[in-house]
């Protein structure tokens, strides 16, 4: 079985405040785009599992691989075959855009429906949810207004069909212990549900990503990509997630592939 484990932009976060448990409660919108991995497995003749890849290199060891997990994670309940799977990986990793959450969340879909095993969306966002904040958005696979770690979800009603998006990733690693790093959870004065009701034009006077206060002044890059970004013709731009990828929204189709040296561009118009 082959599918398509695509990535998500984060169009703004507000970090609302930390939890006894360590973590923090967010509220994001989730949006997905078309820049995708692919994945495919088929039943082992050996007698184990067996993963490969190719495309942009993990290093990550087998069994801390969050395709793996999620295989590990259905077979103790279900009695799967073993399998052999294969990854074409081309979303960029460290970069906020999930492609690790699509990668394990694409794969617990894949098990349920080759084999049958039943499982409604609920079910399956609940197996997401233990293997990663960002999973269980993949599951339905469409715009959300988030809530809690980011795995609490509200229906929105929400297209950016027409607008082209570009990203940049520069070669930068952040990780998201980094980008909490100084952050100060706050309330925020108006939730971005209200805020993505207004025009895109306007989302730049209202709308932001709390972690680009920490991340910007320990990878001052970053910040330059979402000001050229906005230098060539955005309507609103912000980085994704907790970084180091930036996205901009822009009205026409783009062509940015020869002004950013040394890092990952990826443009399309959104449908």
């Amino acid at each position: 079985m082959l599918s398509f484990p695509n990535a998500k932009i984060n169009l703004g976060l507000n970090i609302v405040e930390k939890r006894p448990d360590g973590y923090h409660n967010i509220e994001t919108v989730f949006y997905p785009i078309g820049l995708s991995d692919a994945l495919e497995f088929i039943t082992s003749e050996e007698n184990k599992t067996i993963f490969q890849q190719s495309g942009l290199q993990i290093d990550t060891p087998l069994e801390l691989n969050l395709i793996f997990k999620a295989y590990q994670l259905l077979k103790k309940d279900f009695p799967l075959p073993e399998i052999s799977i294969y990854l074409q990986k081309n979303i960029p990793f460290g970069a906020g855009l999930g492609g690790g959450s699509a990668d394990a969340a694409f794969m617990l879909k894949m098990l349920n429906d080759q084999f049958k095993l039943g499982l409604n969306n609920a079910q399956l966002e609940n197996y997401a949810a233990q293997l990663g904040s960002d999973c269980p958005v993949f599951i339905q696979n469409k715009p959300v207004f988030a809530l809690g770690r980011g795995e609490v979800f509200e229906p929105i009603n929400l297209s950016l069909k027409g607008y082209s998006i570009a990203l940049i990733k520069p070669p930068i690693f952040v990780s998201t212990q980094e980008a909490y790093n100084g952050c100060r959870p706050q309330q925020p004065e108006f939730s971005l549900k209200e805020i993505i009701q207004k025009p895109v034009e306007e989302w730049k006077e209202w709308m932001k990503n709390d972690f680009e206060t920490t991340v910007f002044p320990q990878f001052p890059i970053i910040g330059e990509v979402k000001e050229r970004l906005y230098q060539s013709g955005a309507v609103y731009a912000s980085m994704s997630g907790s970084g180091s990828s930036v996205f901009g929204i822009f009205r026409e189709k783009t062509d940015l592939k020869g002004g950013f040296e040394n890092c990952f561009v990826w443009e399309e118009t959104l449908k």
